[in-house]
């Protein structure tokens, strides 16, 4: 039971990392050239945003999952997918932010290409709140794989899942409550724990952020010069 419980949260840390990071790259791209751009580009993408935001997400994945059937492959692409909206609004605020900045402007003046300008001036600069929001998504990912497992619609046997494994042993409960308590309290933590990992990730940026702020601000500060030479006595 031990090996099966230790090969079912592997399966479901990394199918919801994948899932994760499929949901960053579709999300950040979508955001920052909407972001970026702005005008009626930025109009257009975040409209369709709203739109795919507008479908719950477990709902709109269990529809998918029972269209093309339950795989490991689909159960990243959709969950994946699903993040992407709510990751791009994350990637377009950050973009937004930045864009007005003084190296951002001074590209633009030299005639930089703006892909270069995405890839080597925006994107480095709008990674805290990225990686606060991939947390985020991971947390999520990791819940919801493991419900679409409990509803026979995520990893299929023989593979191990701890959503699947608490399917399976939920009929023995009485009898061998560790087979159904093990998982969930596995779920519990590692959910807990990638959810506190991104709330630490973001008192860090905050924190940092704050600091060069005020590192800026006090550059920006102007030295005060005597316009005149003092005067001086001679005793």
């Amino acid at each position: 039971m031990f090996s099966r419980f230790v090969a079912g949260g592997l399966i479901l840390l990394v199918t919801a990392f994948l899932a994760t990071l499929l949901g960053m790259i579709v999300g950040t791209v979508i955001g920052m050239i909407a972001g970026y751009a702005g005008g009626k580009t930025d109009a257009v993408l975040m409209r369709l945003n709203d739109v795919l935001l507008a479908f719950p997400q477990l709902i709109f994945a269990m529809l998918a999952i029972v269209i093309f059937g339950p795989s490991a492959t689909v159960l990243v692409l959709v969950i994946g997918l699903t993040h992407a909206p709510r990751i791009a609004r994350v990637a377009r605020a950050a973009t937004l932010d930045v864009t007005n900045e003084d190296y951002i402007l001074a590209a633009q003046m030299y005639s930089v290409p703006h892909r270069r300008i995405l890839t080597q001036e925006v994107a480095p600069n709008i990674t805290g709140p990225l990686a606060v929001e991939a947390g985020l998504r991971l947390t999520y990912s990791i819940g919801s794989i493991a419900s679409l497992s409990f509803l026979g619609l995520g990893i299929q046997p023989p593979a191990a899942d701890w959503g699947l494994m608490i399917n399976e042993n939920r009929i023995a409960l009485s009898l061998e409550p560790w087979g159904v308590l093990l998982p969930v309290a596995a779920v519990a933590v590692l959910t807990i724990g990638t959810n506190m990992l991104a709330d630490a990730t973001a008192r860090a940026t905050a924190t940092t952020a704050t600091v060069a702020k005020r590192g800026k601000d006090r550059d920006a500060e102007p030295q005060l010069q005597p316009k005149h030479d003092p005067i001086r006595h001679d005793g």
